[in-house]
């Protein structure tokens, strides 16, 4: 069998825009790379994810060449799957969907991590649609930070900065706050004849992360409004790290913390103000982008356990 001749592991990230499978042999070497569809449980839901995941996985396997039975481990990171029963429930059709000698189910956060910074100590920011902040020490003890859903919390993410803006839109157009072009920029993209039409709209947070351009866009034609709300949002995500900071005890150790998703990518802004906040209060942290694919961390992690399976 090729899992005992010609090793293989199989990575996988999924995210809420897409996923993406890469398969390597035993040298580390990429033999084949794959995208679907969006496979956050939390939002495309249960059945949609795993047929976007066993996709992307057949996918890279076909590319590749290797029979699942091949598989010496896989590895996906996915986004809240640190909840017990999504964990659960996942585990199980992993192992049965996608036969290795090993499974390893972990957070979207977990393998960017590892991406970023193979096993040593560290925080990861992520800001896309939604938010969160992971750490974890030299034990491997880990810890988190936001990322309880959009109902509660994402703050600093492409859904807080959309829905803010809509909300400085309302109250623009009620004399309650500053004026602002973003109330007239959201109607031209939801096709409103004015904001209070956005009131009874269906959106998802989907749909809201999506205006995170519109207040970039403002931003650089100075509006004060959306500056300020980029500004916060660079304030909100840096809360994230800090409160990982304090618990491990790193406030005035020289850890890296990485910052990862669509958020940080595209604003220079609210990754300016992100440095800004985190640097008063732990001046020593060493802050950088993540620059690796957060699926290499997934074929890191892949490799890793079937060393410790062995």
């Amino acid at each position: 069998m090729g899992a005992v001749n010609n090793p293989c592991y199989l990575g996988v990230d999924g995210g809420g825009t897409r996923t993406t499978a890469w398969l390597a042999d035993g040298r580390g070497r990429v033999l084949a790379r794959a995208v679907s569809g969006p496979s956050n449980p939390l939002k495309v839901g249960f059945e949609a994810a795993e047929r976007e995941l066993l996709r992307a996985a057949q996918r890279a396997l076909h590319r590749g060449r290797q029979e699942r039975a091949s598989l010496e481990a896989v590895c996906v990171g996915l986004a809240g799957v640190d909840r017990p029963l999504a964990h659960q429930r996942l585990s199980r059709w992993l192992c049965r969907a996608i036969p290795a000698r090993a499974h390893l189910l972990t957070s979207d956060a977990a393998i960017a991590l590892q991406a970023a910074i193979g096993d040593e100590p560290g925080i990861m920011v992520i800001s896309g649609t939604g938010s969160i902040g992971y750490g974890r020490d030299a034990r491997g003890s880990v810890m988190r930070s936001g990322g309880w859903g959009s109902l509660f919390d994402d703050a600093g993410s492409g859904y807080d900065i959309g829905r803010r803006a809509i909300a400085a839109a309302l109250q623009a157009y009620d004399g309650r706050g500053p004026r602002t072009s973003l109330g007239a920029a959201i109607c031209r993209a939801l096709r409103l004849k004015d904001i209070t039409r956005v009131v009874p709209k269906p959106l998802e947070p989907d749909g809201i992360a999506a205006l995170f351009p519109l207040v970039l866009e403002a931003a650089r034609r100075r509006d004060a409004v959306a500056r300020r709300l980029l500004d916060d949002a660079g304030r909100d995500a840096a809360a994230l790290a800090l409160a990982l900071l304090r618990r491990f005890g790193w406030m005035h150790q020289a850890v890296p913390v990485v910052l990862a998703g669509g958020v940080f990518q595209a604003s220079r802004r609210v990754r300016v103000s992100f440095r800004r906040h985190l640097n008063r209060l732990a001046p020593r942290a060493r802050i950088a982008m993540l620059r690796r694919p957060a699926v290499e961390g997934a074929l890191l992690l892949a490799r890793k356990l079937a060393a410790e399976e062995q």
